[in-house]
């Protein structure tokens, strides 16, 4: 068996056994409109996902392919400020203009009419997070980063919390992944996975108390 028929099956899994999870396939597709339609019909009809991440690179017609598919509450998640270092010569460095992560996150807003886009904001640069936060109100954002990339995740959450002290999908890969081996591997991750929702927790409702006292 292939690793496409393998995720096919594991997506199918996740759907069958916890039908309230969302399946966001991180593929971070772009390209020109007619190949952007068959990455679309492989993103949500071959894998069913629910959500899948695009590059904005090549313009909105590398993003148009995949808006039929939100009619049926599929989500596309547009890469805006990545995690990665060396992401800062194209998305950030901007002498005379507005730097080009802010101009993605206001022309995906005015795209976003129903709901239907996401953003991809890294815990590494979490004042720029705030930023794109103010620009987009309360888009939910995609935040990579957190855990061996090294984001912090109570700045992460300090600027990128919406107005309702939610909008984040906060993603610890590597640190979950391999937080485990062999047959501890299930136990290991589980257990960093929790780990990580429960310090969310914590920080959030520090944020509340915070956003509160500041009200009065």
């Amino acid at each position: 068996m292939g690793r496409e028929q393998e995720l096919a099956r594991l997506i199918a899994y996740i759907k069958a056994e916890y039908p309230a999870h969302i399946s966001l396939l991180d593929a971070k597709r772009g390209d020109i409109g007619s190949t952007a339609a068959y990455y679309a019909r492989e993103a949500y009809e071959r894998y069913a996902a629910d959500a899948v991440t695009v590059n904005p690179y090549l313009g909105k017609e590398s993003i148009d392919p995949y808006l039929p598919y939100t009619e049926d509450g599929k989500g596309i998640v547009v890469l805006c400020r990545t995690s990665n270092p060396d992401s800062d010569w194209i998305q950030q460095r901007a002498e005379d203009a507005t730097p080009v992560y802010q101009q993605v996150a206001s022309r995906v807003a005015q795209w976003n009419t129903r709901g239907q886009f996401m953003l991809v904001t890294g815990a590494t640069y979490p004042e720029e997070l705030g930023v794109v936060r103010a620009l987009v109100g309360d888009m939910p954002l995609l935040v990579p980063g957190i855990g061996a990339q090294g984001g912090d995740l109570a700045a992460v959450l300090r600027h990128g919390l919406d107005r309702h002290q939610t909008g984040l999908l906060i993603s610890s890969s590597r640190g979950i992944i391999y937080a485990g081996a062999g047959e501890e591997f299930a136990a290991a991750s589980g257990a960093a996975a929790k780990d990580l929702r429960d310090q969310i927790n914590v920080l959030r409702n520090d944020n509340k108390k915070t956003s509160y006292l500041s009200e009065k």
